[in-house]
């Protein structure tokens, strides 16, 4: 995601500034991401700023899930789980090595709800939707053959069925450096301070503050979208500078799902293993992810302040222990056995339920005195929410038209066309190199110096991708390579501390810091990993 800019240092970013956008998205998740390579691919002059890092939020604390949303069928959300379907199918075909199948089993146990008729069922429709048909009931030993470890106690066989994973960060990168190749702008560590207005209220411009040097700018745009997720609610509720434009109520419900890394070795699994919790019914996961496990997801009311990282409770760590504990307990798993954990924090349309997983997760669109604010709805809907977005923007934008009909997400040109280094990778990476990087993953290889084609132990990261980050992809502090770039953060013990002297070698001189700047880089990412990806006292 090279960004020409970066070449300058952040003072060539006056210049790109000064000049007036068609579109300014406020927001680097997923759904900001979508928007500009959407925007970008239908010829408007599309700037993204972030106030953190690219993914900071809920997009890269995510349950890796690209799924059709099968629970969903359990509230009869007919038309989000259909969508939801074509949208996995759509990302594992054209987004392949960045997002793949991953088979779920689901153990059928004696008076456990959903039972096999229903569950069965759903299954079916599921199929339906995704133009599929196969069979999904497996009876007690073959299913123990396939999820080995699961209790036994009242188990009479099992559904199995297919999803989707992806790595969320990775796939915010990728969609990133798509929407530049074709012109977008992409900054990080640029928040939006305030909206600019015109007499009468309407927004034409945001106020930004550049989180690296603290040069304030003024940038002005036909439209404005603010696309921050969870704390979308913040721009939307600024009254007009002039008290024309009304302060609108919020409207979100921020709620936090936390999740928990283990060893591939110390809970192995060759299936995703689903199951409804033993305290509460809710739906809970296993899943093999990038060399490790993830469990998960717990879905809580987040009460703590948004400018503050989210972090997993000692209340949730005792939920999630007490689902592993109850469908491996011959595997006998402790809190030790934990690798890493971590937090996010959903954005979910308030509708008062007194559950919050019975809140739907619909996207929402809201027009109010010209800002469009767009939030809520999946990772896997990214497509169809920037679309949604961009129909409403057109009403904005009377001199651009577009029949803003679905395109693959990622062009021909990124497809693979064989790698002339293909031999020197580990087996399996040059998919998954071609599906993270697209049409710069020669360029990656060829920057690969002695030994960094090599995997790092515990993960499937090769050495070279560290170099890569840390020269092209806009990395301004080490959490965002140890966190967002990769994932050693979360796949490696202690973030990943044993391996950052090695990683000081490759990265130091490319990120251009001091002795004194890595150091104090250092201190503070592992500060940071001990208060929010480790476990609570």
């Amino acid at each position: 995601m090279t960004a020409h800019w970066r070449n300058g240092g952040r003072s060539a970013l006056t210049d790109l500034l000064a000049r007036e956008w068609d579109v300014i998205v406020i927001g680097g998740g997923i759904t900001g991401a979508g928007i500009l390579l959407e925007a970008s691919r239908r010829g408007l002059k599309a700037l993204l700023v972030e106030q953190r890092d690219f993914a900071w939020g809920t997009s890269s604390r995510s349950s890796k899930l690209v799924h059709g949303g099968l629970r969903y069928l359990k509230e009869g959300q007919f038309a989000l789980t259909r969508e939801s379907v074509h949208e996995r199918q759509h990302l594992l075909q054209h987004a392949a090595g960045l997002v793949e199948p991953q088979s779920f089993a689901f153990g059928d146990y004696e008076g456990r709800k959903p039972g096999k008729r229903m569950f069965l069922l759903g299954l079916a429709i599921y199929d339906r939707m995704a133009g599929q048909k196969g069979r999904h009931y497996f009876g007690l030993n073959e299913f123990g053959a396939l999820a080995p470890n699961v209790s036994a106690a009242g188990l009479k066989g099992g559904m199995v069925y297919t999803d989707a994973k992806t790595d969320d960060a990775r796939l915010v990168m990728r969609v990133l450096q798509e929407a530049q190749q074709l012109g977008g702008m992409a900054v990080n560590y640029m928040a939006a301070e305030s909206l600019l207005r015109v007499d009468g209220g309407g927004v034409r411009g945001v106020r930004l503050r550049d989180g690296v040097s603290g040069a304030v700018h003024e940038v002005r745009a036909k439209l404005v979208i603010s696309a921050t997720g969870a704390w979308a609610d913040g721009l939307r509720t600024q009254g007009g500078a002039s008290g024309k434009a009304a302060a609108a109520k919020p409207r979100l419900r921020p709620l936090r799902g936390s999740h928990l890394v283990l060893p591939a070795w110390r809970l192995p699994l060759a299936q995703a293993i689903s199951l409804m919790h033993p305290l509460d019914g809710r739906p809970v996961f296993a899943f093999p992810w990038e060399g490790v496990t993830l469990v998960g997801t717990t879905d809580v009311d987040h009460k703590d302040d948004l400018s503050r990282e989210a972090a997993i409770t000692r209340a949730e760590v005792d939920y999630l222990m007490a689902a592993l504990h109850d469908q491996f307990p011959q595997l006998g798993l402790q809190e030790r056995d934990v690798i890493a954990s971590y937090a996010g924090v959903r954005p979910v349309i308030d509708s008062g339920k007194a559950d919050p997983s019975k809140e739907g997760r619909d996207h929402a669109l809201w027009l109010e005195d010209g800002l469009l604010t767009v939030t809520g709805g999946k990772l896997t809907t990214f497509r169809v929410i920037a679309l949604d977005a961009l129909k409403l923007a057109a009403t904005l934008l009377p001199e651009w038209r577009d029949r803003l009909e679905p395109q693959p997400v990622f062009g021909a040109a990124a497809a693979a066309r064989g790698l002339p280094y293909q031999r020197h990778l580990p087996a399996g990476q040059a998919r998954r190199l071609q599906g993270r990087y697209g049409a710069l993953t020669q360029a990656l290889i060829a920057a690969a110096q002695p030994g960094e084609l090599a995997l790092i132990a515990g993960t499937e990261t090769i050495w070279a991708q560290l170099r890569w980050a840390a020269r092209c992809e806009s990395v301004q502090k080490l959490e965002d390579l140890m966190l967002r770039r990769s994932r050693l953060g979360i796949q490696l013990r202690g973030g990943g501390v044993d391996i950052l002297g090695r990683i000081r070698a490759i990265c130091q001189p490319e990120l251009g810091w001091s002795d004194e700047r890595w150091d104090a880089e250092q201190a503070a990412y592992l500060a940071l990993w001990n208060t929010h990806y480790s476990l609570p006292a």
